[in-house]
């Protein structure tokens, strides 16, 4: 019985240090267009997000600057890549928009609400566009 009491305390213990070391961004978001969710996980410490489109699952990257690519699936692309976490912001990561093909250097930033501020940009972050996107349930 003492020996059962431990493992379960054991598991508890585990299970509770697991939920508090997930990071708040890791989940699938909404954008705002209502197009696609993006799933954001993490790889050897690093933030990425995979589009899964919402209406339209037969879109192509039809504007990739790659011409090997345009024929590929939206669905499923992952289109921010390389986020480093500083404080309370991610960093450093490119995001990718297919409907223009092109390439931008970005950070995001959860607000206090829930949402979470993508910033878009090129050179520096004064001269870019912002979306907010919501947490999909």
């Amino acid at each position: 019985m003492r020996q059962l009491l431990f493992s379960f305390a054991a598991l508890v213990f585990s299970m509770a240090s697991y939920a508090q070391s997930k990071d708040p961004i890791l989940g699938t978001w909404l954008n705002p267009s209502g197009e696609g969710k993006v799933e954001i996980y993490e790889s050897n410490g690093k933030f990425f997000g995979k589009l899964y489109l919402v209406k339209d699952k037969s879109k192509k990257d039809a504007k990739n600057p790659d011409e090997k690519l345009r024929s590929r699936d939206l669905n499923g692309i992952v289109l921010l890549k390389d986020f480093s976490k500083k404080g309370d912001s991610y960093e450093d990561g490119e995001i990718y928009d297919p409907k223009s093909g092109k390439t931008y250097s970005c950070k995001m930033k959860l607000k206090d609400d829930g949402r979470l501020d993508i910033r878009g940009f090129v050179g520096i972050g004064m001269f870019g566009r912002t979306e907010t996107w919501k947490r999909v349930k």
